[in-house]
C-alpha cells in the first residue's frame, strides 16, 4: 500500500526542450482556392507573378490564377530539383521582374519554387494538389551529379498556404496513397529526429491519426471529399512536425536513393518506411507506443504494414528500378548523412541489411 502511495505522489520528471514554430498564414477550405489565392496576393500587393505548375498541371494552374497579375507560367519542373532545372526557373524569374512565386502542384514543383526563392528571396504562395507537405517547411533540396543537398532557410518558407481539397481530386489513388505515406514518413521521423520535442511530436501523432484514416478513405471513395481534406490536414500537420523535428534517418537514406537512382519519391519513402520503423522502434518504445495508439494496433509495425497492405502502397525498391548492384554504396553514403541522434545504431552492416530488405520488399526484425 506504502508503495503505490509513494508512486501515486511521485512528481513527474522535469521537462525540458526549445520549439520553434515557424511564421506561415494558413487558408483551408474546400472549393475556395481560387478565392483565397486572389486574396493572398492582392493582400501581398503583388503584381507580376511568376506561377510554377508542371505541365500535366497547368491547365488547373491556368484556371486558378485566371484574372491575376500573371507575368509568366513557369512548367519546366522535374523530379528532385536538378541544379541545371533551377537556374533555368532562377534565369526566368529575374526576366521578368517577378515579385511573388505561386507554386500549384507537389512536392517538385514547390521545391522549384523553393529553389528560386532561396537565392532571390522572392516569397512563395504554395497551392498544394499532393500530400506531400514541401509547402509546410523551411527546408530545400537540389540534386547535383546523382547526389541530393538539403538545406534549411526561411527564404524557402512559403508565406501563404492554400489548401483545397477539390485541388486534389484528380491526384490517381495510387499517387495518392503514396503521397500520404510521404506524408506519414514525416510524423515517424518526427518522433526521434534531432530537435524532436513533445509538441511536435504531438503534432506527429496526430498527423499520424488523420493519415491513416483518410487514406484509405480516399481508396474507398477517390471522389469523397472527407477522406482527402482528412489528409490534406494530416499532411499538414506532418510537415510542421517535421519541420520543427528535423530530417532523421528515414529522410536521410530517400534523399540519398532519390539522388544516386532518380527513384519515384513519394514511392520511395513508402517503401522505406516500414524498414526505419522496424529498425528504431525496440530502441524507442514510447514513440512506437504512441505510434501503434494512432495507428489502432497493439504494435507500429504491424499496423503500419497493415495499413500498407490495405492501401496497396509499393513495398520494394527494385520495383521502382533501384539495382540492387546499388546497395553498399548507398548504405555507405546513408551511414555519413544518418544524424547521431537516431535511437538504433547506424552501421554499414545496419543500413546494407535495411537497404536489401527494402529492396526485396520486407523488413528486418
Amino acid at each position: 500500500m506504502r508503495a503505490d502511495a509513494d508512486r501515486s505522489s511521485a512528481s513527474p520528471a522535469p521537462t525540458r526542450f526549445d520549439h520553434l514554430t515557424l511564421g506561415q498564414r494558413v487558408r483551408f477550405g474546400a472549393g475556395q482556392g481560387r478565392a483565397s489565392l486572389a486574396d493572398e496576393i492582392e493582400r501581398m500587393g503583388a503584381r507580376r507573378a511568376m506561377v510554377v505548375a508542371a505541365r500535366d498541371e497547368r491547365a488547373l494552374a491556368e484556371a486558378l490564377t485566371s484574372g491575376l497579375a500573371v507575368a509568366v507560367l513557369h512548367d519546366d519542373v522535374v523530379m528532385h530539383v536538378p541544379s541545371e532545372v533551377a537556374a533555368r526557373a532562377r534565369r526566368v524569374a529575374a526576366e521578368h521582374d517577378v515579385d511573388v512565386l505561386i507554386s500549384v502542384g507537389g512536392g517538385s514543383t514547390t521545391g522549384l519554387a523553393k529553389a528560386v526563392a532561396l537565392t532571390s528571396g522572392l516569397p512563395i504562395v504554395a497551392v498544394p494538389t499532393t500530400y506531400a507537405g514541401s509547402e509546410a517547411t523551411d527546408v530545400w533540396g537540389m540534386t547535383e551529379l546523382s547526389r541530393k543537398t538539403t538545406g534549411v532557410d526561411p527564404r524557402v518558407l512559403p508565406r501563404t498556404v492554400i489548401y483545397d481539397a477539390e485541388l486534389t481530386l484528380s491526384l490517381p489513388v495510387d499517387i495518392s496513397v503514396a503521397s500520404g505515406f510521404n506524408a506519414l514518413a514525416h510524423c515517424v521521423d518526427s518522433l526521434w529526429a534531432p530537435r524532436a520535442d513533445p509538441i511536435n511530436g504531438a503534432m506527429a501523432v496526430e498527423g499520424t491519426r488523420a493519415l491513416s484514416r483518410g487514406l484509405p478513405a480516399i481508396v474507398e471513395d477517390p471522389r469523397g471529399i472527407g477522406g482527402r481534406e482528412l489528409a490534406l490536414y494530416g499532411a499538414y500537420l506532418s510537415a510542421v512536425a517535421f519541420a520543427s523535428a528535423g530530417s532523421g534517418l528515414h529522410h536521410k537514406i530517400c534523399h540519398v536513393l532519390g539522388g544516386m537512382f532518380d527513384l519515384p519519391h513519394a514511392q520511395t519513402h513508402a517503401v522505406v518506411l516500414g524498414c526505419v520503423l522496424a529498425l528504431n522502434a525496440p530502441f524507442a518504445p514510447e514513440a512506437a507506443g504512441r505510434l501503434a495508439a494512432a495507428l489502432e494496433s497493439d504494435d507500429a509495425v504491424t499496423g503500419l504494414a497493415r495499413l500498407r497492405d490495405r492501401l496497396g502502397v509499393p513495398a520494394a525498391l527494385r520495383d521502382l528500378g533501384m539495382p540492387e548492384s546499388g546497395i553498399g554504396a548507398a548504405a555507405s553514403a546513408v551511414v555519413e548523412a544518418a544524424p547521431e541522434s537516431n535511437p538504433a545504431p547506424v552501421t554499414t552492416e545496419s543500413m546494407t541489411s535495411l537497404l536489401r530488405a527494402a529492396w526485396r520488399g520486407g523488413v528486418e526484425r
